[in-house]
Formats: structure tokens, C-alpha cells, sequence
């Protein structure tokens, strides 16, 4: 549904975007991060069409973004980082200039505006005058004028900035379910909503993809070993020097300490099991065993372990789209 294949942007001698590619599949939701000045709003407006690319390819729904950019844009909901608003427009004025000028048709247009409002829960704003509106209702708007021609790809800048925390959750939801019809791009520095909104993860530094996968796979890849979570009662023991006399046993650290209960992260080798001998150890030295369990790797660990500078230039080296000299996006398009 969304191809991208070899983008390149320069502003001059400056490169914002380096050579990157990825796919978006139909009803997919994939999540878009990376640091400050990455490259994720240049890539965003690349792909919607709003700024051409120096060298390099984008097709949304079938279409060529750059050779057929009226088809393209038809297809496409863009909610930018700030929400493109009028401001002496009222809202319902607003949605319908956005809706004529997308091409819905006279007799759908209430309709579909109606739909768009009431899914972004905007039904009571349509008199206000779009400057008037808080930062959270003019994100609303932005995305209701985003879904309103039910476009078949959403690319969404920040969608649940300047939101409270309910209007957060319902914009997720409404996220999750417009996947079911549309195809989705969540570029976002809010790492807990791709966690739980997104599918596969595309993350970008210094305007290269470092890693295109699964949040699961991504540990599984990037976890050079397996990291247990062990929760004792030490009656005010120190048990660090049994559990690392332990075969299989790399390192033990302490994760946290209150009332006489320890708890240690424990790293073996990858694939090794220790699982029995840590609680036979806790066991026989008259310890209380309260809690043992996998210790996974979070998307949060993930991230700063791939926006890393050696860890970004480790990754890029087998990850597509990769280049040099790409730390520009915040000084050229903020």
C-alpha cells in the first residue's frame, strides 16, 4: 500500500533523509521514531507529496507520488504535526472546504463529515472559529479533516499531541480501529504508543532506517542475553557472590531494594537455561524465593540502543536505505 524505495532529501551540501526504504502493508499501523532532527517530519512530508524528494521513489495506493501527485494526495489523509487550520474559519466551515477540495462528492459531504466529526468527538465544536480552539481541539480537527474522504493511507504527525490523558486513549482507540480500513503511519517520540497501537516499527537516525520489525523481534535480535528478573528475601544477605559462582551466569545486578526484599537482574549466556540453579541456590541458602521471571528488553531500550551513535552505525550497516551525514532535519524543517 505504502512502498518507499531509496529516498534521498538534500538541502543543498545537507542531507535530511539517506537513502531509506520500507513497505507498509494494507491495514497495517506502523510506528515511525526516532530522536529530534532524524529526518521523520521530511520523510512525512515526502511521502504525502508536500516535498519532493532528491532522488528515490514513493507509491501510496498504487500511485506514484511525484508522477502522479493529484491521485496520490486523493488517497491520502495527512494530519501534520500542526494541524493545517483556518483561523477565521469555524470548524464545519472548515471540513467542508477540506471535504470539496478532497473531492467528495455534494451529496456525501454532510455525511461524511458528520461521521468524521462524531469519530473525533468534535460534534458540539462546529460553530467555534477554528483560532479560538484549544491546542488539543485543533489536533481533533487536524485529524478529522485527515479521515473525512476516507482515504485508503493516514500518515499522522503526533496525532495525541497537546491531548489529555482520556483524549490520548480515545484517539489510540480510534487509531486502532481505522486500521481495519486504512493504512496507517504513526510517526511519533511517545514510545508506549507504538507499543500499543503499531504492528512493525521503523526507526530512523540521523536521517537512515536503522531497523524495520516487530517490537519482538527487535529484542530478540538485539538481546545478546538472556536477562532474568529475580526477587528474593535476603534477611540481610548478600547474595551476589552465590548467584555469580553460578555456571551460565554473566553478571548480577541490583534492580531494586526495600523492607529486606532485593530484587537482581541476572544475565546469562544466550541460550542457556538457569533458571532451576538460580532458585536452587536462593533455596538452599535459606533464602526466600519470591519472584523469578524473563526480563525482556523494552521498546524504550530498544530505541535508545539503536538512536545511539556506534549503535546506529552498527545497525545501518544491515539495515536498508543507509548513508552518511543525515543530522539536519531540525534545522531545516523544525
Amino acid at each position: 500500500m505504502i512502498e518507499v524505495q531509496h529516498v534521498t532529501k538534500r538541502y543543498g551540501p545537507l542531507t535530511a533523509v539517506d537513502d531509506i526504504s520500507f513497505r507498509v502493508e494494507r491495514g497495517e499501523i506502523l510506528g515511525f521514531l526516532g530522536p529530534n532532527g532524524a529526518g521523520k517530519t521530511t520523510t512525512m512530508r515526502i511521502l504525502t507529496g508536500y516535498l519532493p524528494a532528491t532522488e528515490g521513489r514513493v507509491q501510496v495506493a498504487g500511485f506514484d507520488v511525484f508522477d502522479q501527485p493529484i491521485e496520490a494526495k486523493r488517497r491520502t489523509g495527512y494530519l501534520p504535526e500542526t494541524p493545517p487550520l483556518y483561523p477565521e474559519m469555524t470548524v464545519a466551515e472548515y471540513l467542508q472546504f477540506i471535504a470539496r477540495i478532497n473531492g467528495v462528492p455534494a451529496g456525501d459531504r454532510q455525511a461524511q463529515i458528520g461521521s468524521a466529526m462524531e469519530r473525533t468527538a468534535i460534534t458540539d465544536m462546529g460553530d467555534r472559529y477554528c483560532g479560538r480552539l484549544s491546542k488539543g481541539y485543533r489536533q481533533r480537527v487536524g485529524l478529522a479533516q485527515a479521515i473525512l474522504h476516507n482515504p485508503d493511507v493516514l500518515i499522522l504527525d503526533e496525532p495525541t499531541a497537546g491531548l489529555d490523558p482520556r483524549q490520548i486513549i480515545e484517539t489510540r482507540k480510534l487509531i486502532t480501529e481505522l486500521a481495519g480500513d486504512h493504512t496507517i503511519i504513526l510517526s511519533t517520540h511517545i514510545l508506549p504508543e507504538v507499543s500499543q497501537t503499531c504492528q512493525r516499527v521503523v526507526i530512523i537516525n540521523r536521517g537512515r532506517v536503522v531497523a524495520v520489525d516487530t517490537p519482538d523481534n527487535l529484542t530478540a535480535r538485539l538481546q545478546g542475553s538472556q536477562t532474568l528478573y529475580l526477587q528474593v528475601d535476603t534477611q540481610g544477605a548478600d547474595p551476589i557472590p552465590a548467584l555469580e559462582g553460578l555456571a551460565g551466569v554473566v553478571g548480577v545486578t541490583l534492580a531494586d531494594q526495600r523492607d529486606g526484599v532485593a530484587g537482581y537482574y541476572v544475565d546469562s549466556g544466550r541460550g542457556d537455561d538457569i533458571r532451576r540453579e538460580l532458585a536452587r541456590t536462593v533455596i538452599t541458602n535459606g533464602w526466600g524465593l519470591l519472584e523469578l521471571r524473563p526480563q525482556q528488553m523494552s521498546l524504550e531500550d530498544i530505541f535508545l540502543q539503536l538512536t545511539t551513535d556506534d549503535a546506529a552505525d552498527d545497525a545501518a550497516e544491515t539495515a536498508p536505505g543507509t548513508g552518511d551525514d543525515a543530522d539536519t532535519e531540525e534545522r531545516v524543517d523544525g
